[in-house]
């Protein structure tokens, strides 16, 4: 379903300053028009088509491609984004209470996201600081491959408990 219908098109429903081209898009965010096109292919904003087949935008997506531009800059994923818009109706622009629901959820995933590289930094030079570069070699992180069982990656990069070596008999 398109967030502008027909009447939009023929000027019964919003005004025509409301509806903008690709280009007028482009113009307005800094995007090329390919990434507009992109991001439409990727459901995170709706055209409409003109009688010429041209795509018709809603002023509404500035704030939309804005939004989505930020949200990567935080280090959101474009799935991530369309589940962050996917309660905010397309053609519309956000609310005050929008964005205040919006930044809540956005703080607690970054709050995440900081503790998570904070604990990487921390503990990066302890991963591979020995040397031998081995996950699987490794006797004083690693003995045995103890870190297996949590799953595969770097584990205790990741956040996992180091288990301490056994001391041999």
């Amino acid at each position: 379903m398109s967030a502008i219908d027909d009447r939009s098109l023929k000027n019964e429903g919003p005004s025509k300053n409301e509806v903008m081209s690709i280009g007028e898009l482009a113009a307005r965010t800094g995007l090329t028009t390919s990434a507009i096109r992109f991001y439409e292919s990727k459901g995170l904003i709706v055209a409409a088509r003109s009688n010429s087949g041209q795509r018709r935008f809603m002023r509404a997506d500035i704030r939309r491609l804005s939004l989505i531009l930020v949200a990567q800059e935080f280090g959101f994923t474009l799935p991530e984004i369309r589940e962050y818009l996917k309660n905010i109706p397309s053609g519309r622009a956000l609310s005050k209470q929008d964005w205040a629901r919006l930044s809540k959820e956005f703080k607690q995933h970054l709050e995440q996201r900081i503790e998570r590289m904070t604990l990487l930094r921390d503990r990066l030079d302890s991963c591979i600081g020995c040397g031998c570069l081995s996950m699987e070699q490794c006797h004083l992180y690693n003995a045995g491959d103890a870190a297996a069982k949590y799953g595969r990656g770097p584990r205790y990069l990741y956040g996992d408990k180091v288990l301490k070596p056994q001391k041999e008999a």
